[in-house]
């Protein structure tokens, strides 16, 4: 004989194909879902911080795969070189999208539905509401219909939505009539505009990774930067970048100008203010002069450029061994120190019989120390010196591998100067012309510039992610503030008299009501001659 199903055992029925994809878009679609996702896209953005990426630069990526041979192709099949183009982070991104407006548009809908209908019926015991109160009017007073009429317009005052109603089934022989009342719609519609304006900003993130662009750009004194690809030093492409989007302007840097201390004691010699003067030419405008400061950019047909850094440009000459220039233009030294002491390099890559190449430091103030050791004293350029050391042979700029400009590999070079060997390390003035050993050649320190570094950024996305941004912390502060209300009037007639009872309900939180039950008592007795409460005869 078959066992008998227990009572507790219920067979439910199968979802089917359709009854999956209802259920799964429903978890998808809650808010909480939502905030997991939100937490899981943060996480997930934790290894663009922690390993370089290809956005910024490749050689810096390939280097570090090289010196971790055994994890890095592993992390590199992983895309965590290249965290934000990742198809597991793209998912992620895509998912909290989707999320986020199924779980905003029914929302939205719904609340609007709500906003057309009438406040709800009035109960028939306000006593028990949380907040409570009853009036009675003397016989001046008006009748119940028009008490619920003045009682709709004062709550109207005060911001509520009203629907007056005569009551469905009044007291037996008595005349009743019945105001309901609702306000704080603007807590859930800052709910709603709240998460809204995080579709906004999501949309416009992504369309600013996207299409944005940023690079940067050294310019000399009297030297200028046109707006094309190749005309940067290093550059940072969106995803959907093209080089059509580059707007043909050209900048020239006429002068660059610094202010240094030269009264206080303890900071003699910093910078006390410094700027560029530029020349900017946009297409189809006359060309106009402006003024480059740090922290005040230039936009330039909305391109922000920054002034980043500043130094000195030595002009250099170089003459190889057959006695023709190998060399003739600018080198930038790079800044080391706040004394503006920098780190020059020079490669003549075009020297003949042998290239040469030289490095060492520029000195804007050069002294020499007791022992002889030269060393900047002001950034200013007072004294300026260049030391460096000679090499000469195969630069290894021949075979198109890409090198570092501000680097001399020295391996494979021989040294032809120094302060070890007997030739002696180069010392160069202003003007000085030094004949390198063994008829190598000559280098000529000819004179001198000033240089910016420059920073150049173009995000079409960035005003509507601070648009949405604002709207949101907007949004944020009405669904904070605001509380949801709702009230009910009921007036009566008893004996002749106007009986009005009151009662109020939050919507969430619950406290500041009886702070609004006493405006509305005040707001009352201010309106209507009302028959104060008879203390009760004391026993005797």
């Amino acid at each position: 004989m078959t066992p008998q199903k227990q009572k507790n055992d219920v067979e439910l029925p199968a979802l089917g194909f359709t009854g999956t994809l209802r259920w799964l878009w429903t978890q998808l679609t809650s808010m909480r879902t939502a905030l997991l996702l939100l937490l899981l896209l943060a996480v997930a953005a934790v290894p663009g911080s922690i390993f370089p990426q290809r956005r910024a630069g490749e050689a810096v990526v390939d280097q570090w795969i090289e010196d971790n041979p055994t994890v890095g192709p592993i992390l590199d099949a992983l895309q965590f070189f290249d965290v934000y183009n990742s198809v597991w982070f793209s998912a992620i991104y895509l998912l909290l999208f989707i999320s986020l407006v199924g779980c905003v548009f029914p929302r939205g809908v719904k609340h609007y539905q709500q906003m057309r209908a009438e406040p709800p019926r009035t109960p028939r015991r306000l006593s028990r509401l949380p907040e409570y109160g009853k009036l009675v009017l003397e016989d001046s007073g008006p009748d119940p219909h028009t008490a619920v009429d003045e009682a709709a317009t004062i709550l109207r005052k005060r911001g509520y939505r009203v629907a007056v109603r005569d009551e469905d089934q009044p007291a037996k022989g008595h005349t009743a009539a019945s105001v309901g009342a609702e306000r704080g719609y603007l807590r859930e519609i800052g709910n709603i505009v709240f998460h809204f304006s995080l579709i906004g900003v999501l949309i416009f993130m992504a369309y600013g990774s996207l299409m944005k662009y940023n690079g940067q750009k050294i310019i000399v004194e009297g030297e200028g930067f046109t707006n094309n690809l190749v005309a940067y030093d290093s550059f940072t492409p969106g995803s959907a970048f093209t080089e059509e989007r580059l707007t043909p302007f050209s900048l020239q840097l006429d002068e660059f100008h610094v202010e240094y201390d030269r009264e206080s004691e303890s900071h003699y010699g910093q910078p006390l203010d410094y700027g560029a003067t530029i020349q900017v030419q946009e297409p189809g405008e006359d060309p106009y002069e402006t003024e480059l400061r740090v922290n005040d950019p230039l936009t330039v047909d909305g391109v922000r450029v920054f002034l980043v850094g500043n130094g000195y440009a030595p002009h250099i000459t170089v003459r190889d061994g057959n006695g023709d220039i190998a060399l003739d233009g600018t080198m930038i030294a790079q800044v080391q120190d706040a004394l503006n002491t920098s780190l020059a390099v020079i490669k003549a890559p075009d020297a003949r019989p042998d290239q040469l190449g030289f490095v060492g430091f520029f000195l804007p103030t050069a002294v020499e120390d007791e022992d002889g050791v030269a060393y900047s004293a002001d950034p200013d350029a007072l004294n300026p010196e260049l030391g460096l050391n000679s090499y000469f042979g195969d630069l290894g700029l021949d075979d198109g591998t890409p090198h570092n400009v501000y680097v001399l590999d020295t391996e494979g070079l021989t040294e032809l100067n120094s302060r070890n060997n007997e030739n002696g390390g180069i010392t160069l003035g202003l003007g000085e012309t030094y004949e390198l050993p063994d008829g190598k050649g000559s280098i000529t320190f000819d004179g001198l510039s000033r240089y910016v570094g420059l920073d150049l950024h173009y995000d079409p996305g960035k005003w509507g992610v601070g648009f949405f941004a604002t709207l949101s912390l907007f949004a944020l502060t009405l669904s904070l503030f605001v509380r949801r209300r709702r009230v009910w009037v009921r007036a009566t007639d008893v004996d002749g008299n106007t009986v009005v009872e009151y009662g109020l309900l939050a919507r969430g939180e619950s406290f500041g009501l009886r702070d609004e039950n006493i405006r509305l008592r005040q707001r009352f007795d201010a309106a209507w001659p009302v028959i104060p409460p008879q203390d009760p005869t004391p026993a005797e």
